[in-house]
């Protein structure tokens, strides 16, 4: 049985070896040329004029173009047409492209960028949330308002209101390896290799910039180094500008971002300001919630209405609260364009209510773990007993989100109970409050906070996945399906899905690079659904080529298709047993088709954006964490001791390549929340744009202990093999890290320290005086 087994990933040979073949490995060509953008100097302004005639005399410059030398679509937006490849008039922020350069060598293009005269006459930006909330630039027309209940009423009748605000800084996605792309034009169309988690799209576009049906342009990936979201929208502007310049020249054409360029030109997460008000009884229970959240959301919108939405879906993370209000201001600024990171603003909603709920803990004296179990939705068990004594099939009625959907696999509270237990918590905060006493100067802090993280496409027509299965003669199968290898091993696991359809071993399958021709239509690899939309499609593909085969020898042998059992390599007809190759041999030599598609539609999911009401997931995915952390009250400067994680991945697919998921996860997200720090100057220029000024975690930023266990019951709906989602919701583990942090520094004074987020050593230094009352 090749699922449910600790396989490494398909390419770790290749990965430490330096083997691995990324879009910059691929041999180009004779005479490939190379591109780069030239950028705008400022965050906003009227272009007056550009004169790149200094660029064209680089030597090694082949051709120079600007948006008027577009043939047809100028737009690299995947959502409402705002984004031109090449600015049109007016530039919007510090780093839009402006023209492109095609040189003979990568360096001439970059150099060559540099050389323009760019006259731009500035105008007023937007650079903060203030200033953006100040001119009404909203995305949508103006806020998006959610509600179930009446909040306001319920705050007013509480017996206790808590109110604050916090701050959530945004994030850069540093994958190892950055944008890039290679396009290859061919007689009648185009092909065109890019680091994307979204071919299709690519394909979109490209089409719409070059003038041609979508059947004449390929897209094809076979690895990306690493996306984190980066590349689910961002990854469009290097494929057209690549494809556009090789059908102006005729020629191989290649673009790759440099570092800086890549992190000065690309989005990032989203920041968010929440405001809160919540209403609470005297056991700290939640009775009504308001939340305001901005979002800014850069110059163009991207992404950022789904994410948006998802922020509101997930502000209340694993608690019922049964008047909740969400307002939503979806903002305008001149920066980047923020765009879609892991967990898709569903990290940034789910620490806003873990904010409220430790705010509550501070304020009314409670231990933080308890009044989080006070406010858990209600685990689904059953009720009553039927005659003579057996338990009743009734289960209680399962309580419901604020935006409809039932919460009826809510198993939080037995994974908390097992997790504080495995960590000893109750004994080491007991410790650290025993430490915290006799220590001025290193303080130290515990912290538990949970995981709900809803699996699906919010855009419903997203929640669909194609597959290509093709066996030989010899016994061997090669795949293709829609989703990307990123380096999170969707690819080991389809192919032990494949390889327990057919009862062979892992060496039998091959899964090919994802391609356009092979697969159309596909959805970006995002949303955590790759797995799950992906290898379902492979596996109902399996199953018609299986179906076919067992078809052939019961008609042979004398028996029924359902007895035919393929297993350890072998297929078992009737009284015959023969090997996999022996069984397909036969089932060629009777013109049976070994190849067949395959395709899923996630089941059960309804969703209305516009009313905020329906199921939009198909499940939730649950975990916790316990972190532990330590800070030095002079300086601020902080480190993360020890890490203990339950988290679900329903019955795993994959235990090895599930719980490095877990771990990369954990510290993604408290990367995130302590050292990333993005920071623009008041021109709206990125600051922060290489490894030397933006730090992300390294690997002596682990925690020193790390315990990661994985919970390990089959999933309630009818997934793949019951397995779940697991890309995205580990990174909101990390939470419990800034939480920690906050621990600490209230452990220094009696007074809410108001801890923002990234916890950077001056944050840090900054809540500590807070306490103290500074």
């Amino acid at each position: 049985m090749s699922i449910r087994e600790p396989h490494p990933h398909d390419s770790a040979r290749l990965h430490v070896t330096g083997a691995a073949r990324y879009t910059d490995d691929i041999p180009t060509p004779a005479g490939t040329l190379h591109l780069a953008f030239g950028l705008s100097p400022v965050a906003h302004g009227r272009i007056e004029a550009l004169d790149l005639s200094a660029v064209r005399a680089v030597p090694g410059v082949v051709a120079v173009l600007t948006a008027a030398d577009l043939p047809h679509g100028n737009d690299v937006s995947p959502s409402v047409h705002d984004e031109p490849l090449l600015a049109q008039g007016h530039v919007h922020y510090a780093g839009q492209p402006v023209f492109l350069v095609v040189a003979r060598s990568h360096i001439a293009a970059r150099k060559a960028a540099r050389r323009a005269q760019i006259d731009i006459t500035p105008l007023p930006a937007i650079l903060t949330l203030d200033q953006a909330l100040a001119a009404g630039a909203w995305f949508e027309g103006g806020p998006v308002i959610w509600a179930r209940g009446d909040a306001a009423a319920a705050i007013a009748a509480a017996p206790r209101v808590v109110e604050g605000r916090i701050e959530i800084g945004g994030q850069e996605h540093f994958y190892l390896e950055g944008q890039v792309a290679l396009a290859l034009p061919e007689d009648e169309g185009i092909t065109v290799h890019a680091s994307t988690q979204h071919p299709s799209e690519v394909q979109h576009k490209l089409a719409e910039a070059l003038g041609l049906p979508l059947h004449s342009v390929r897209v094809e990936v076979r690895r990306m180094g690493g996306a984190f979201g980066g590349k689910e929208s961002q990854g469009n502007a290097p494929a057209v500008a690549a494809a556009i310049a090789a059908r102006a020249t005729g020629r191989p054409c290649k673009m790759r971002y440099d570092r800086d360029d890549d992190m000065i030109i690309t989005g990032k997460r989203h920041d968010f300001r929440i405001d809160y008000r919540a209403g609470v009884d005297e056991a700290g229970r939640i009775l009504g919630l308001e939340f305001r959240h901005l979002v800014r959301c850069g110059w163009a919108q991207d992404l950022s209405a789904a994410i948006a939405d998802r922020a509101m879906l997930h502000a209340d993370n694993a608690y019922f609260i049964p008047a909740m209000r969400i307002e939503s201001h979806r903002l305008r600024s001149n920066t980047q364009s923020a765009t879609a990171f892991r967990g898709f603003g569903g990290p940034q909603g789910m620490l806003g209510v873990e904010r409220v709920m430790d705010h509550i803990a501070h304020d009314l004296g409670i231990e933080p773990v308890t009044l989080r179990r006070a406010n858990f939705y209600a685990a689904p068990v059953a009720t009553g007993e039927a005659s003579g004594g057996d338990i009743s099939a009734k289960m209680n009625a399962p309580q419901e989100t604020h935006y409809g959907q039932k919460v009826d696999d809510f198993i939080l509270p037995e994974m908390v109970a097992e997790l504080t237990k495995s960590a000893a918590y109750e004994a080491r905060r007991a410790e650290i409050e025993a430490w915290n006493s006799r220590n001025p100067i290193l303080k130290r802090g515990i912290a538990l906070s949970p995981v709900k993280f809803g699996i699906a496409f919010t855009l419903t027509h997203l929640n669909q996945a194609g597959a290509l299965v093709h066996v030989y003669t010899d016994g061997s199968i090669r795949l293709n399906h829609g989703g990307t290898e990123m380096g999170q091993g969707l690819q080991r696991k389809v192919a032990q899905i494949a390889a327990a359809a057919f009862g062979v071993g892992l060496d039998a399958v091959q899964v090919s690079a994802t391609d356009t021709a092979k697969v159309p239509n596909t959805s970006a690899t995002a949303a955590s659904s790759g797995t799950d939309l992906n290898g379902a499609a492979v596996q109902a593909a399996c199953a018609t080529i299986r179906g076919r085969i067992a078809a052939h020898l019961a008609a042979h042998h004398g028996c029924a298709p359902a007895e035919v059992h393929f297993a350890g390599g072998r297929v078992f007809a009737g009284d015959a047993e023969m090997s996999f190759a022996e069984a397909v041999q036969a089932a060629y030599m009777a013109r049976v088709s070994l190849s067949a598609t395959g395709f899923y539609a996630t089941p059960k999911i309804t969703w209305d954006r516009t009313a905020g009401r329906g199921r939009p997931f198909f499940y939730y995915a649950y975990g916790a964490a316990i972190t532990e952390v330590v800070i030095d009250t002079l300086t601020g400067e902080n480190r993360i001791l020890r890490a203990d994680i339950v988290h679900d991945a329903g019955a795993s697919l994959n235990p090895a390549l599930d719980i490095g998921q877990i771990e990369g996860g954990y510290v993604q997200g408290a990367g995130w929340l302590t050292t990333e720090e993005l920071v623009w100057d008041d021109q709206g220029r990125l600051l922060t744009h290489a490894p030397s000024t933006y730090k992300i975690p390294a690997c002596s930023d682990r925690p020193r202990v790390f315990n990661v266990a994985l919970w390990g019951a089959e999933a309630r709906e009818e997934t793949i093999h019951r397995s779940k989602a697991v890309g995205e919701p580990p990174l909101m583990l990390g939470i419990s890290a800034h939480l920690a942090l906050s621990a600490a520094c209230a452990a220094c004074g009696p007074h809410w320290p108001d801890l923002r987020a990234p916890a950077t050593p001056e944050a840090v230094l900054a809540a500590v005086h807070r306490a103290r009352g500074a």
